[in-house]
């Protein structure tokens, strides 16, 4: 490029930094996957240039300004991995990067895969995402982040001829260019100088094609004329914690009174305590609170070893335990999860088979011992709100749905991740080294709800673990007649894909249209009518052909449903009697005796039957009574909240009046 823009330094400037009142009333799109929290915002200290969970900044005393956040705004802070990659995407990009030391927070946002705001300085940077088409990472500039760019880079550079047109959002022809770096590409991102507007675009041709391209050149994404400057301060992280000083005691001490309110209750004051310890930061920080509040308790921590956990997990959780001398009850699911791959395939984001084998058997072990020598197991859980749309209502305390007998307490589910970062920071407290090295979640390593970005990280940390997977997903693609991209791109993740994976496939000429052969739909009992241990009585099926979609959609009828996403179970109950219906096909029904025990079976059997093999006639929606039922295409009918269980639906369909099977 000839020549360099001249800027205006910083020394002695005052007044609100650019993007300030912007990025107040800028309204930021949700996603469906998560919940809309009202807490949507942090705040940012000028003067210290720290981030801050209350407005006000307890190391100056003086007030911050409000950051809004993109849904579901759980920000959190950038781990060393996370910040040696944003690092490596601005050199190669704009051979520089202005940030060095900074504080830099990450924002979950909505994307194919890993996606997040970069937010620097109370200024938002850009986004960094994983793009599952290439399989590598990609950083966008955001205008804030393009003028900060501007002031330090060389590459990636375009100067615009001065002109009144309204450029945002504008293709522009070469007769508007007037300069450009010889490095720009096809679809790279550059970064705008337009007189006196600043900010950032995409490339529509190479540099050296410019001038013989007759089509648009450039797309300008957004450009404004206000300034924007790093803060000349850079704290480190002991700064940011004596800046939230008095809000994280707070918050210890109102998640300490959570756990002693209900720990401390008459009926319960005597039973011993445990900690659900996955080996997550979430968990870590309960654990911790669990300790400093009930000292004279007996505090222990359940670990569920499904048997694919990362080695650093379980090593983690046990030195961890070993050296606070916390007691550790350890139930393993052992060889579970690959003596049962072969039968059901690779789990799925809609078809979690695993967790039934993996989470759900050790769980009701550890339960079944904890209730042995007390009459309710206290389980202290770290569910976070922010986590998910499932768990955005979940109360201070609970009890178990799927798990009979157990009491849980969620101390931290107001918190954000960000809030969860500060308190393990202030307490000095040893955590997950998998957390640093480019992990935001620390399940099992070859969980369906993991990212791409993370599952090519366990190709780096443990490539032994990763060929054995691979190697099933492959052979399993080749039987199944599914398109071995599914591997490559993870859309092995979903039983059914979702309308961005579908949208994705088109673009990539990846065949979505073959049908995984399933087995016809058909349910048989597998063990007869049995006391169960928790009260009533039993009755076990094994239900082939199952969807999970399907057998929600007319659940309703039966009575008021919830569902585990993490168990793939969906449970009903109905005044004393219970179902609950595994995604791997199991059923298991309970009532108080015999015959409501088989009649719940039984009714069970026909709603499942009639919307599996359901021809969409709709003739149950004229004779519903109050308008409950719609179709779902391809997922036969939808029972919504309006019904009132009269049964009319049911009588009147013609798949169950002719199959002759009830």
């Amino acid at each position: 490029m000839s020549q360099n823009r001249s800027y205006r330094q910083h020394a002695g400037k005052k007044g609100k930094s650019s993007g300030t009142k912007a990025t107040e009333r800028k309204a930021r799109k949700s996603n469906s996957r998560y919940a809309d929290h009202e807490k949507n915002f942090i705040f940012w200290c000028r003067g210290c240039n720290v981030p801050l969970v209350e407005a006000k900044c307890c190391t100056c005393g003086k007030d911050g300004l409000r950051i809004i956040l993109s849904q579901p705004a759980d920000v959190r802070f950038c781990s060393p991995y996370e910040r040696q990659i944003l690092h490596e995407q601005l050199i190669k990009l704009f051979g520089c990067d202005p940030l060095n030391e900074r504080i830099v927070l990450l924002n979950k946002i909505p994307g194919d895969d890993k996606t997040d705001e970069v937010i620097v300085d109370g200024l938002f940077f850009g986004i960094l995402r994983f793009e599952i088409r290439s399989m590598d990472y990609v950083f966008e500039p955001m205008v804030q982040g393009a003028k900060v760019l501007l002031r330090n880079c060389t590459k990636k550079l375009v100067v615009l001829k001065k002109s009144n047109r309204h450029l945002n959002g504008k293709k522009l022809g070469s007769d508007m260019i007037e300069d450009v770096s010889a490095d720009i590409k096809n679809g790279d991102y550059v970064l705008i100088d337009s007189g006196n507007l600043t900010g950032y675009g995409i490339a529509y041709c190479n540099a050296e094609n410019l001038q013989d391209c007759r089509a648009s050149v450039i797309k300008v994404r957004k450009v404004d004329s206000r300034e924007v400057f790093l803060n000349p301060e850079v704290p480190n992280m002991d700064d940011v914690v004596a800046a939230n000083i008095k809000h994280l005691r707070t918050l210890g001490k109102n998640a300490m009174n959570t756990i002693k309110g209900i720990a401390n209750q008459k009926q319960y004051k005597d039973l011993p305590v445990n900690v659900s310890f996955s080996g997550g930061k979430d968990s870590l920080v309960v654990l911790d609170l669990a300790g400093s509040a009930l000292r004279s308790r007996d505090v222990g921590a359940f670990f569920l070893n499904t048997g694919i956990e990362f080695p650093e997990t379980v090593d983690f959780v046990h030195e961890y335990c070993r050296d606070n001398n916390i007691r550790l009850i350890e139930k393993k699911a052992s060889t579970g999860f690959w003596d049962n791959v072969e039968a059901f395939g690779p789990p799925a984001k809609d078809f979690r088979w695993c967790c039934k084998i993996c989470k759900l058997s050790p769980a009701n072990e550890a339960i079944e011992q904890c209730l042995e020598i007390a009459p309710v197991c206290l389980t202290i859980d770290g569910k976070r709100k922010y986590e998910s749309f499932n768990r955005a209502k979940i109360a201070a305390s609970e009890k178990n749905t799927f798990v009979p007998g157990q009491l849980n307490i969620f101390p931290i589910r107001d918190w954000r991740a960000i809030e969860v970062w500060l308190y393990i920071y202030w307490r000095g407290l040893q955590y997950n080294p998998l957390y640093d090295m480019g992990f935001e979640r620390v399940g099992c390593y070859l969980c369906p709800a993991a990212l791409s970005a993370e599952y090519e990280r366990l190709k780096d940390l443990h490539p032994e673990l990763y060929e054995t997977w691979n190697f099933f997903l492959f052979e399993w693609a080749k039987k199944t007649g599914t398109p071995e991209q599914f591997v490559g791109h993870g859309l092995w993740r979903w039983k059914e894909l979702p309308p961005k994976m579908l949208k994705f496939c088109e673009e990539m000429g990846i065949s979505s249209s073959f049908k995984e052969q399933l087995s016809p739909f058909s349910i048989k009992v597998t063990s007869g009518i049995s006391p169960c241990k928790a009260g009533g009585y039993t009755i076990e099926g094994a239900i082939s052909g199952l969807s999970m979609k399907k057998t929600s959609n007319v659940i309703n009828i039966l009575g008021k449903p919830s569902f585990s996403e993490e168990l793939g179970l969906l449970f009903v109950s109905k005044d004393s009697s219970t179902v609950k219906i595994f995604s791997s096909g199991s059923m298991v029904v309970n009532s108080e005796n015999k015959e409501k025990a088989e009649q719940l079976f039984e009714d069970v059997s026909k709603q499942l039957d009639r919307n599996h093999r359901c021809t969409e006639c709709g003739i149950c929606i004229n004779a519903c009574p109050c308008g409950a039922i719609v179709l779902d295409a391809g997922n036969g009918i939808l029972v919504n909240e309006k019904c009132i269980g009269c049964g009319r639906c049911t009588d009147s369909c013609v798949i169950l009046k002719y199959s002759g099977k009830f």
